[in-house]
């Protein structure tokens, strides 16, 4: 009781502090975070009522610490929603993660910890919308959080990718157009009552969250927006392969055996200039492998030191280059922060990866804090891209934000009509 008493003043003091609930990056020493619902790479999870979520992740001191996990209900803005625990989860949280294995014949020692919902203690989460899993240490102190979303499927949701039709952008822009059918489920007054947001590639941080049906037709909610739903197109990730840990391969230039294995990678240019070439990726996703492992993936792949160099000749005008993808959870981080190495006359960064297959891009951060994807890779229309479309939905004097519906396109069908 004295646990729940600590844990419960500690989140109403974060919810009062923060308001609108924010990610709590992990620190240094938890890697290879992976969070996901019915796919099979880690990405961002959407999942339907009575699906699972799994979370896995490594701590690399490797003392097997207890971990526990609490699970929040946010609305449309990710603040805290009014429904209390016992209204959307059944059972209970605040439990220590009870499943975890240490690495087999690794350089790097790691605590490997998984935990899927719903289990034991939490039996099923009840209502649809938004929601974070907050893991904490033994102290009770904040580890790091992730977003996840949970759909009733009660309208559905036609999605098309266009060009755009402003000729400014037709070059370097997608836009994502969609429909809303709801045969049973009355929206009333929908300019109030339906939100929606428009992912791309699950990135949160280039979300679009504004928009508002532009007409009805008949059951229907029609948006067919240009420039309000515009994406930039960008272009496909770079990639590495280190799934061999002791040759070079897809990416990787050289090898070095140190206390770990170092892996440099070929040097990258902006393509910003260049003409588009097609090149398939995963849209920024990981996927852990490892060529040699005889039993576990998970737990016979090593910890590497990946080495990053980008040579940049643009004058950054107080911007700074930073690494990118759904391996740092879409964050910038100081980690993955590039600098100046005058010897090479290239920008470096070195992270400790574990061995697989990554996408990654550079992205610009501007002194204003706004991000600019497209800044050394470039932006095109032809770039192959997810998009997502989430409907939420509160009826008139409702306690909190549904999501009734969600569709998802790809831009490899994308058309001008």
């Amino acid at each position: 009781m004295r646990k729940l008493l600590l844990l419960c003043g500690f989140s109403l003091i974060y919810s009062l502090s923060w308001g609108q609930a924010i990610e709590q990056a992990e620190p240094d020493y938890i890697k290879t975070i992976q969070f996901n619902g019915n796919t099979e790479q880690a990405q961002l999870p959407i999942i339907r009522l009575g699906e699972s979520i799994r979370l896995t992740f490594d701590d690399i001191i490797g003392d097997e610490s207890d971990y526990y996990y609490t699970i929040t209900h946010h609305d449309f803005d990710w603040t805290a929603s009014d429904l209390s625990k016992n209204e959307y989860l059944e059972g209970f949280d605040d439990v220590r993660i009870e499943t975890y294995e240490n690495s087999l014949l690794t350089l790097q020692m790691f605590s490997h910890y998984m935990l899927t919902i719903p289990n034991r203690e939490t039996r099923r989460l009840t209502k649809s919308g938004n929601y974070m899993i907050h893991i904490y240490n033994y102290d009770r102190e904040l580890i790091f959080s992730r977003k996840f979303m949970i759909v009733e499927q009660l309208a559905g949701v036609q999605v098309g990718i266009k060009r755009a039709r402003d000729l400014n952008r037709i070059e370097t822009s997608q836009v994502v157009q969609f429909t809303i059918n709801s045969p049973t489920l009355l929206l009333v007054n929908p300019k109030q009552t339906v939100k929606t947001l428009v992912l791309q590639n699950s990135d949160h941080n280039t979300a679009i969250t504004n928009l508002i049906p532009q007409y009805t037709l008949g059951n229907e909610l029609v948006y067919r927006y240009d420039k309000e739903a515009t994406f930039k197109g960008g272009n496909e990730f770079n990639s590495f392969d280190n799934k061999d840990v002791r040759a070079a391969s897809n990416g990787v230039r050289r090898v070095d055996r140190n206390e770990l294995y170092e892996h440099y990678l070929f040097t990258d240019v902006p393509r910003k200039e260049q003409v588009y070439t097609y090149n398939p990726d995963i849209n920024g996703n990981f996927v852990i492998n490892n060529i040699n492992s005889q039993r576990n993936q998970n737990l016979e792949a090593e910890y590497v030191w990946v080495h990053f160099a980008l040579q940049y000749y643009d004058d950054l005008d107080g911007k700074e280059i930073y690494l990118y993808g759904n391996f740092n959870n879409w964050n910038l981080s100081e980690e993955n922060r590039l600098r100046y190495d005058s010897e090479s006359g290239s920008y470096k960064t070195s992270v400790l990866m574990k061995q697989g297959f990554y996408n990654y891009k550079y992205v610009l951060l501007n002194p204003d804090g706004s991000i600019d994807p497209g800044g050394v890779s470039g932006n095109y229309w032809q770039t192959e891209n997810q998009y997502t479309v989430l409907v939420y939905f509160r009826d008139l004097g409702a306690r909190y934000d549904r999501i009734i519906g969600w569709g998802q396109a790809n831009s490899t069908t994308i058309n001008n009509n």
